[in-house]
């Protein structure tokens, strides 16, 4: 069946040509309320980013991504290969909470929260702005011969975008690496860590060709949210529509005159200005309705509102609206589905609290010797071998470290030495034995519990299996 015409938008992408090139995006500057208002939550989030890594709380990290190294702080919650069960939850937490916002309110994250969306319009895009100029001068500009301006404005512009991508690399590396790793290698100088030098600079490649070249293309191309879109979102989610009702009515959508009694003609509140396309930064016309590519970045809204300001029709032909809003007048309800996911999120949030606040500093696993059975000694004493591993997830080392038998009356004794230290954020491990007598044994193989003592206070608690003689008494 062949696709009419008002739909062939949807068969190809916006940013590409007849010929399957690059079609370039000029987006005319924004302003307006919602972008005011976009601004300052940008600025928010841009000082997060780039502070977040450098913020410790209790001496952690704020946020950590060492995935070299296995160790991740996440808020300031030290997660160790030992609690990768915590980070998952974490991560489905943060997807679930994700597909709800999608749920209610499209793509607001993309527009909104999303930090390429933020480092493209907010950091990049006003450089753009400041160097080559609105929408149409950097037209001009695209289309002019190589003299002197055009270079001088191209190797401003992309001297700024390197620089800017070095620091946005920067603050990358420090967020898996960590802050104070980054720090000691800046103040040691590059020559001593050619390698980090190395890493720095393919970081710093791939943001400047992402925020010179690649740009939008990001959200249309390569993001696999977009594509979560089609599926998340219904009739009833909250996203940036035209409003067709209104803006087309019966003649459909036509030029401003002026005088024009647009409601006796039956023509639509939609003058035709093109405002909205030429300010989208993905280059779509939001009156085709719900499309892959928008951002939800509310560009158009401010342009539409500032047009019917000045032509005097009423504000909000192009808003947050669902599509049941716009077609049948509905006002916006809580759906099940959207209580489902609610219900789902705060359970899991519960969970994820709780298990943060119960989980311990210290974690203890004692394993019995492979190949080893039991070894019986004078006095009809009954010994196991048995290694061990104390894993420190705290900022501060854990001094005079013993181990003490809690279940049964009996001894512990270290192989090495009697007390020893758990390094700050490092493990410790070595080989013990526990004997108990014969006569406290009542089955061939129990369960034994050992506490972890840093000098008189019990910090953590494991528990083993102890092998003895099947007949003993």
């Amino acid at each position: 069946m062949e696709t009419s015409d008002n739909e062939r938008f949807r068969d190809s992408i916006g940013t590409i040509d007849k010929e399957g090139k690059r079609s370039w995006v000029f987006p005319k500057k924004p302003s307006g309320k919602f972008y005011k208002y976009r601004t300052w939550v940008s600025y928010i989030l841009l000082l997060f980013l780039i502070s977040a890594p450098f913020i410790k709380v209790n001496g952690n990290q704020f946020l950590l991504f060492n995935v070299m190294e296995r160790r991740f702080n996440i808020f300031g919650f030290p997660f160790w290969p030992q609690d990768f069960y915590l980070f998952v939850i974490s991560m489905l937490t943060g997807i679930v909470f994700i597909i709800l916002f999608t749920v209610a309110f499209g793509r607001i994250f993309c527009g909104w929260i999303c930090p390429q969306t933020i480092f493209l319009e907010m950091v990049f895009r006003k450089i753009e702005y400041w160097i080559d100029g609105d929408r149409g001068k950097q037209i001009r500009l695209a289309k002019q011969d190589w003299n002197a301006e055009k270079i001088r404005k191209r190797a401003l512009k992309w001297s700024i975008y390197f620089i800017i991508s070095f620091l946005i690399a920067n603050v990358f590396l420090a967020y898996l690496i960590g802050s104070d790793q980054l720090l000691r290698y800046v103040t040691e100088g590059p020559g001593t860590h050619k390698s980090t030098l190395i890493s720095l600079l393919i970081f710093t490649g791939v943001f400047y060709f992402i925020f010179a070249w690649f740009r939008e293309q990001v959200c249309i191309i390569a993001c696999p949210y977009g594509r979560l879109q089609g599926v998340l979102l219904d009739q009833k989610s909250i996203v940036v529509a035209y409003d067709y009702k209104r803006g087309e009515k019966e003649k459909g959508r036509a030029k401003f005159r002026k005088n024009e009694d647009r409601e006796a003609t039956g023509k639509g509140d939609c003058i035709d200005c093109s405002q909205c396309v030429h300010v989208c930064p993905t280059g779509i016309d939001i009156r085709n309705g719900t499309q892959l590519e928008c951002v939800n970045c509310t560009a158009c809204i401010d342009a539409c509102d500032a047009i019917m300001e000045k032509v005097d029709l009423p504000k909000g032909l192009i808003r947050y609206a669902s599509e049941e809003n716009i077609a049948e007048k509905k006002k916006v309800t809580f759906s099940p589905r959207l209580k489902a996911y609610t219900a789902v999120l705060i359970i899991l949030i519960g969970v994820l609290t709780g298990m943060l606040f119960l989980r311990n500093d210290v974690e203890a696993s004692l394993l019995r010797l492979p190949g080893q059975l039991y070894e019986k000694k004078d006095n009809n004493v009954i010994r196991n071998v048995y290694t061990f591993k104390l894993v420190n997830k705290t900022v501060k080392s854990i001094e005079d470290v013993h181990f003490k038998l809690l279940s049964h009356q009996g001894k512990i004794e270290l192989v090495t030495h009697a007390n020893f230290e758990v390094p700050e954020q490092g493990l410790s491990k070595g080989t013990l034995f526990i004997d108990i007598n014969q006569s406290a044994l009542e089955s061939d193989k129990e369960r034994v519990e050992i506490g972890v003592y840093s000098g008189d206070e019990l910090i953590e608690k494991t528990k083993a299996s102890f092998l003895g003689p099947r007949s003993f008494r």
